[in-house]
């Protein structure tokens, strides 16, 4: 305890219900919504059944959606080796990407960074990268985003320039 606080607690403070926040049945912070994704993580049971690999594109299976009032949905998705969503955005959507098994790689304009298994990324809306299995390995991830994905805009490669690109002036 702080001795130099004048605050103190007098009697059982669980008995003060109306300061108890009830527990909520959906997430409403970007704390809640990563502790989602780790609890969905956690529940192989859940997810490992339904994974499936498609070696022409990538296989996509929509875990949960909810109403548009708490408008979220989370998605399962495997990735073969050399399978990439290109470089895009989420739209007004911000996410959670949680590498289930294998490694993904991240790339953005500012470079790019691998993602094991049980790595997570929380992403603002507008924010633009380029998720690519350059494993030897299928890849899973599982992704929450909020509000439900509505779109999802391509973007053009964003390379940083090298030496021969480069003019002098």
């Amino acid at each position: 305890m702080n001795s130099n606080s004048d605050l103190q607690i007098a009697g059982d403070i669980l008995e003060v219900q109306h300061l108890l926040q009830p527990a909520r049945k959906h997430p409403s912070t970007v704390a809640e919504f990563v502790g989602l994704a780790r609890t969905i993580a956690a529940d192989r049971e859940q997810w490992a059944p339904l994974v499936q690999y498609d070696a022409t594109t990538r296989w996509y299976h929509r875990l949960r959606t909810v109403p548009q009032a708490l408008g979220y949905e989370v998605w399962l998705l495997s990735w073969v080796p050399g399978q990439g969503s290109g470089m895009h955005d989420h739209g007004l959507s911000s996410g959670v990407l949680t590498v289930l098994e294998g490694e993904l790689t991240e790339r953005t304009e500012r470079g790019s960074r691998s993602l094991d298994s049980g790595a997570q990324r929380v992403f603002a809306p507008g924010y633009v990268h380029e998720v690519v299995n350059d494993s030897l390995e299928p890849a899973v991830s599982l992704h929450v985003y909020y509000p439900g994905l509505t779109e999802m805009p391509m973007h053009a490669a964003q390379c940083a320039p090298t030496a021969a690109d480069v003019v002098p002036a």
